[in-house]
């Protein structure tokens, strides 16, 4: 199943999300229908509350479905180590159409756990390190537009505004 990915101005993706406590067939068709909506939306990543659920779930796949074994699914994440700094244009599919140059690490490395709640930690660098601080982010119910100067900020929050007005969002 396809859900709607929720837009910047929803609640659900400004507080923190509850952790996942129950691993079972109905958190795995959730997470399927993560990596659906994710894939249809054209994304790397996708967090739970991006599809209007408040829990600590995220999926990512940097190769965006053309290799399984990229597929991540990250319950209850936190980053246990973070080094370097990259500079890149990042967006976000709960802010469609709209990019911003976000500092973040190098290296990071994850403890989470899979959709059975088996625990893993992961390192990663690049995209990958990326796609893990945007999505842990949003579990903590915060947005890219937060790392953007106040100035770019500003002018994204007014367009939006602009674009509520008309029914365009």
């Amino acid at each position: 199943m396809i859900y709607p990915i929720t837009k910047y101005g929803v609640p659900v993706l400004e507080k923190p999300a509850a952790p996942v406590t129950k691993f079972d067939a109905e958190l795995e068709k959730i997470c399927a229908d993560m990596f659906e909506s994710m894939y249809a939306a054209q994304g790397v990543g996708l967090a739970a509350p991006q599809i209007g659920l408040a829990m600590r779930l995220a999926v990512i796949d940097v190769s965006l479905g053309k290799n399984p074994e990229a597929k991540l699914v990250l319950a209850n994440p936190e980053i246990i180590h973070s080094e370097g700094e990259q500079r890149e244009e990042e967006g976000c599919l709960s802010l469609p159409g709209f990019r911003g140059s976000v500092i973040r690490p190098l290296y990071v490395t994850v403890r989470a756990q899979d959709a059975t709640g088996k625990s893993y930690e992961m390192r990663s660098e690049g995209l990958l390190a990326r796609a893990f601080c945007h999505e842990i982010d949003h579990l903590n119910g915060v947005l890219f537009l937060q790392h953007l100067s106040m100035l770019k900020r500003d002018l994204i929050k007014r367009k939006i505004r602009k674009l509520r007005k008309s029914g365009d969002w």
